[in-house]
């Protein structure tokens, strides 16, 4: 596997993309992010950066059905891919070996 260092956003957005398990889309992966790190993100900032890893290999995307509820629009879903998954496995064992490798101190 090519070596990939995923920027912050790029994990955040991978991960949480996973935790949704094929219900991810724009919406409501900012609702999740929000959700869990209450952090505020634009629609345009998730877009750039499914749009990138898409392009990378580490999600893959598909139309679901047409709903009245969105006049006609159809939602994108995105999935990881098994290159996704590696790549942050990868990620947490890094930051793992950096946490482990601290001598122990007062987080108090």
């Amino acid at each position: 596997m090519d070596q990939y260092h995923l920027g912050e956003f790029e994990e955040i957005v991978l991960l949480t993309v996973a935790i949704l398990d094929g219900q991810a889309y724009g919406l409501s992966i900012i609702e999740e992010i929000k959700s869990r790190l209450d952090r505020s993100v634009s629609l345009g900032a998730i877009q750039t950066v499914l749009k990138r890893l898409e392009e990378k290999g580490m999600l893959s995307s598909e139309f679901g059905e047409a709903t009245k509820v969105r006049g006609g629009k159809r939602k994108r879903y995105y999935t990881i891919s098994t290159y996704g998954l590696q790549v942050i496995k990868e990620s947490k064992e890094q930051r793992l070996s950096l946490w482990n490798a601290m001598p122990k101190l007062n987080f108090n």
